[in-house]
């Protein structure tokens, strides 16, 4: 029976919190969940703000937003807002991945659908819609079955996507040290503002999903990560000034609109809060010029 498992560890049985359509006319909060969420784009174009990085989204992008991860949705048009699925579970775990969580190969958190998977979750998506409307006996089982096909179409074309990459694209035909250096200065020169993978993909002109691929080969990291630890440093030589100003000042000096997801970042990277820092800091140059 184990076998039959080729997906997951165990048996394949998620808790579902929630589903609904949403249409998006308001800008949304800076959060995240100890859940997993997925907000389909049923129509229009929009923006999502994760972990910092913006990304554009429109009909037919999935957003996976795992445990612990910020995100907020961006209205781009109030006229013409996204409409979103969106639904949130738990209590599963897909082999090599974390539990409760759906990793893309290229470490990003939008999966980019073909005209054949939008159509099948799109299907999905309004058939959970409906349920939730019917108010009929058994509708959470209803939301639970659909959810479960959705997502093992999504882990489906995951590992397609994978199986083509490991028969060797080669990418030697872009010099990558070249592109990634490119990447490298972007985001130093620009980490004070909001960036967009999608942007430098654009003004690159290659895709996102390589971009993602040849940053983590040359660097050992995805082009957010390497971005973070830009912004945390540059974060830490200010607290080294006595006139840094305020932590709140810090944090939108090097691209971070919200103060306290700044201040958890910079103690999971240094172990010790921004605040704390600062105040070492100045303790340390007080104490060298008595």
């Amino acid at each position: 029976m184990a076998s039959e498992y080729d997906l997951t560890y165990t048996d394949f049985n998620p808790t579902v919190f929630y589903v609904t359509k949403i249409k998006m006319v308001n800008e949304g909060v800076y959060h995240d969940h100890d859940y997993t969420e997925l907000a389909y784009i049923l129509s229009g174009k929009g923006k999502y703000l994760v972990e910092g990085v913006e990304y554009d989204v429109e009909a037919g992008d999935l957003v996976i937003c795992n445990p612990g991860v910020k995100h907020t949705h961006v209205v781009v048009n109030p006229k013409e807002p996204t409409i979103e699925f969106i639904s949130g579970f738990t209590d599963f775990h897909f082999k090599n991945m974390a539990p409760n969580s759906i990793e893309l190969s290229n470490g990003s958190c939008i999966l980019h659908t073909t005209s054949e998977l939008k159509q099948e979750i799109s299907k999905h998506c309004y058939a959970m819609i409906a349920e939730r409307e019917s108010h009929q006996v058994g509708r959470y089982f209803m939301f639970k079955t659909h959810l479960m096909q959705m997502l093992l179409l999504i882990m489906r074309n995951i590992c397609n996507v994978e199986k083509s990459e490991q028969k060797g694209c080669n990418f030697e035909s872009y010099n990558k040290s070249y592109a990634v250096n490119r990447i490298i200065n972007y985001l130093n020169e620009n980490y004070e503002h909001k960036i967009s993978l999608e942007q430098i993909a654009h003004n690159m002109y290659l895709s996102p999903v390589y971009i993602s691929k040849i940053f983590k080969e040359e660097t050992g990291e995805s082009p957010i990560n390497y971005l973070i630890k830009i912004r945390l440093e540059k974060a830490r030589e200010i607290l080294l000034q006595s006139e840094g100003g305020s932590i709140k000042n810090i944090a939108n000096q090097v691209g971070y609109d919200d103060v306290y997801h700044f201040s958890k970042l910079f103690k999971k990277y240094y172990g010790i809060s921004p605040l704390y820092y600062k105040k070492n800091a100045l303790r340390d140059n007080n104490a060298a010029n008595e």
